[in-house]
């Protein structure tokens, strides 16, 4: 019989000191992203220029042609789509001055000149997205499946470990993820600066909104190492006790 490393008492303590914390930041990112969000949708812009028309701007400052920018229902439901090449920006930016719907659409609009210009982190993450969701839906069945079979020895560990294995590959695509993020953000306020887009006093605001989105993500990739660490501690030490 198998002892998972960490239970006592029927109690998954390595949840409680691993991951518990993890969710908890993702939460208040999640809560402070969306009042950063909401505080500097009220501080607007003296030049009046739209979420869409800053996307623009920096789109032409750097040479990028023929992207369309277009409105999306939701809220901050913000994306660049690589394959109809395609900035879409929700209701509260695509027409809004504020200097929080500036700061976000000139971060789309960052994405789509990583592209352009062939940035190198960007091209990686969007050829190994296949293969991390192919893996995110293996993982936990193949580590199940290893738990059922577990008389079965070397087949049983072989499974358990394919399936951590394949999670580790979320946790590969949020470590990849980082850099293309704050990438995108430091284009955006580099070309919010250069082309004179926001005065000093609001591109604090755009700085604050775009520094919150991006606690998100470290947030997701904290979450996705505790849980794949949590996976290793687990099963990494799995114990057989004779009957």
């Amino acid at each position: 019989m198998y002892y998972p490393y960490g239970y006592y008492y029927g109690f998954d303590w390595t949840y409680l000191y691993l991951v518990l914390p993890c969710v908890l930041l993702s939460l208040w990112a999640s809560h402070n992203v969306n009042s950063t969000f909401k505080k500097y949708s009220q501080q607007f812009s003296v030049r009046r220029l739209t979420g869409a028309e800053a996307a623009q701007r920096v789109l032409s400052a750097n040479g990028v042609h023929g992207v369309r920018i277009e409105r999306v229902s939701g809220n901050l439901t913000d994306h660049f789509d690589p394959k109809t090449n395609v900035i879409r920006l929700s209701d509260s930016v695509y027409n809004n001055t504020s200097t929080a719907a500036i700061g976000v659409a000139c971060h789309e609009a960052g994405h789509a000149v990583q592209y352009a210009h062939d940035y190198a982190p960007i091209k990686l993450r969007a050829a190994i997205i296949p293969l991390t969701n192919f893996g995110s839906r293996l993982a936990m069945p193949l580590i199940l499946l290893g738990i059922l079979f577990s008389t079965l020895g070397m087949v049983s560990n072989t499974l358990v470990y394919l399936g951590i294995g394949c999670f580790g590959l979320s946790l590969v695509f949020q470590l990849v993820t980082l850099p293309v993020e704050f990438n995108a953000s430091r284009r955006a306020l580099e070309a919010i600066a250069a082309a004179n887009l926001l005065t000093e006093e609001e591109q604090r605001g755009a700085r604050k909104t775009l520094t919150a989105a991006a606690l998100t993500y470290v947030a997701a990739t904290a979450t996705a190492l505790a849980q794949f660490l949590r996976l290793i501690l687990i099963f990494g030490g799995r114990r057989r006790r004779n009957d």
